[in-house]
């Protein structure tokens, strides 16, 4: 999921699975654990304005994302104490070939305005969410099943409304039959894209985007646009993280250190992370309530490769020397203060098929071999670059930092390029209108090496913001995608990894690390690896 900074995936769930790791301050227990409990109490949480419509398939934000997330349940998801994969609505998922997918779902299981959630539910929403007229920013996630060329072709109208490889059985079974096999297809259904949809959604999508029904712990209760989303614990959710609270207010922040003002006085309750700025005092601030943790994402920045300026394959050896330009492990330590770990791959730490030192020399500082290799590439267009970023998300420290440490080190003009917000910021790079470098960051869908890879880099992805498209990338991941058990998956990726080393359509910054924390009014606040707080565990305490 891109980031202001995730989508998820039931055979070999040990390989891939991510141990949860215990806050850095602490994790709601000791004398928290001990406060009465208002069972209906509402707690905030520090948000961003969504960038589409409240649709599953359309928030690939955090700022929509989190708040679909929470607005529904798919087949699967993680969780949050282990980072294992576990069953949501599928009570099984077979398959004997990787190819070919048989789910039952669990009954009883209902969607907001009463109305039962089938396996139709599912088959109607993937079908609608897949078709290019809808205009899904996740329609690719669906580019698996048999038959999404027909309701998303490269060019034209699709011919029909259905892919021939999805069908609902009956009410509770679903048929899938894939292209050619994907060992990790389960995983990827625990992805927001993948959740159902009530039949009200298909009378009126627009509305329905302002107004969502979901089948999650939580309802819809008010959008007011730029300020906050509201939700409220849904009394008939059936699966297991039943809410141990009464709602969420997201609230939206255009200044992450405004947030931080407001956690430490007890005006917001739960904090998405902690600006650069309260960084160095967070953790004195709020001793026990603190959190410092990995989580599974990375940031990077990437190149406007369908600029004229970097479409030249000589300049592969200037984006190389530009990475080699950034001191990561003196702007990690000063400007972040130890909250980002320096990335040396395009993969974060504790996903399956991380591999250490995948990015090569030039993820490692070396200002002589900089210059080399921007000479030796015909030199940075015009001398200069800019690095385009969201002013409303505590990043202009670091990308001064990256800009002088390349001006430094080569001589190359460097200068951050802030947006007001990251609506903004997304909306031009969503419309290609990047003319040199852009903040990339990513947060893990589920912790596979292909999340971070074909998700991003691969042709056509939508996540693939700077339209790299290499076949050779694309061959290794086609070849992964058919491997029929994860092992192998696994290391055909890490070949297709090896291809971003020698074209470098991206430089990877650093990994994260979840530093956050929370207020006095609430407890049981634990983070999972995906960055992410355990929203229906959070208890709000009685006044």
């Amino acid at each position: 999921m891109r980031g202001a900074t995730s989508a998820k995936w039931v055979a070999g769930a040990a390989i891939i699975a991510l141990g949860a790791t215990a806050c850095g301050g602490g994790s709601g227990s000791g004398s928290d654990a001990k406060a009465a409990v208002d069972a209906q109490g509402v707690y905030s949480y520090q948000s961003s304005e969504p960038q589409h419509p409240l649709q599953p398939a359309n928030a690939m934000e955090v700022g929509g994302g989190r708040i679909v997330k929470n607005l529904f349940r798919g087949l699967t998801d993680y969780d949050p104490a282990t980072g294992k994969l576990r069953n949501q609505m599928a009570e099984k998922i077979e398959t004997t070939d990787s190819q070919h997918y048989k789910i039952t779902i669990k009954t009883g299981w209902t969607f907001h305005d009463g109305t039962p959630v089938t396996a139709s539910s599912f088959v109607d929403s993937w079908n609608w969410s897949a078709n290019t007229k809808n205009n899904q920013v996740n329609s690719n996630w669906f580019s698996d099943i048999q038959g999404y060329k027909d309701v998303h072709p490269d060019k034209g109208d699709p011919t029909t409304d259905k892919m021939s490889g999805l069908k609902a059985i009956d009410d509770k079974t679903i048929q899938i039959d894939l292209t050619a096999p994907v060992s990790y297809f389960p995983y990827k259904l625990g992805y927001t894209a993948f959740s159902p949809l009530p039949k009200a959604f298909f009378t009126d999508p627009k509305k329905y985007g302002e107004n969502p029904i979901g089948n999650g712990p939580y309802k819809f209760v008010s959008w007011e646009h730029n300020k906050a989303v509201t939700l409220k614990t849904y009394d008939g959710y059936k699966g297991d993280d039943k809410p141990k609270n009464g709602g969420i207010v997201f609230k939206n922040y255009t200044q992450a250190e405004a947030a931080y003002k407001e956690l430490t006085s007890d005006t917001l309750d739960v904090l998405d992370q902690v600006d650069p700025t309260d960084l160095p005092k967070y953790k004195a601030d709020l001793g026990n309530r603190a959190v410092d943790q990995p989580m599974g994402g990375i940031t990077s920045i990437a190149f406007a490769m369908y600029s004229a300026d970097w479409k030249a394959p000589e300049k592969a050896k200037v984006r190389q020397g530009l990475s080699m330009a950034i001191d990561r492990d003196t702007i990690t330590k000063t400007v972040l203060q130890g909250s980002r770990q320096p990335a040396d791959s395009w993969v974060a730490p504790g996903v399956a098929g991380y591999k250490q030192g995948a990015c090569g020399e030039a993820c490692t500082y070396n200002p002589a071999k900089a210059k080399e290799l921007i000479a030796a590439g015909g030199g940075v267009p015009n001398n200069k670059v800019t690095i385009l970023y969201n002013a409303d998300g505590g990043h202009k420290e670091w990308v001064d930092a990256v800009c002088n440490s390349i001006r430094q080190a080569t001589g190359v003009e460097c200068t951050g390029d802030p947006k007001p917000d990251f609506k903004t910021a997304r909306d031009l790079i969503d419309g290609h209108k990047v003319t040199s470098i852009m903040r990339s960051a990513w947060q893990q869908d589920y912790p596979l090496n292909a999340n971070f890879l074909r998700d991003i880099y691969g042709t056509g992805a939508s996540a693939n913001d700077s339209l790299y498209s290499s076949p050779e990338f694309d061959k290794f991941s086609k070849d992964a995608d058919k491997a029929t058990n994860v092992d192998q998956t696994v290391a055909g990726y890490q070949q297709a990894e090896s291809v971003l080393a020698k074209d470098m359509p991206s430089i990877p910054l650093w990994y994260y690390k979840t530093n956050a924390g929370w207020s006095n009014n609430v407890q049981n606040v634990k983070y999972d690896s995906f960055g992410d707080p355990v929203f229906t565990q959070v208890e709000v305490k009685k006044k």
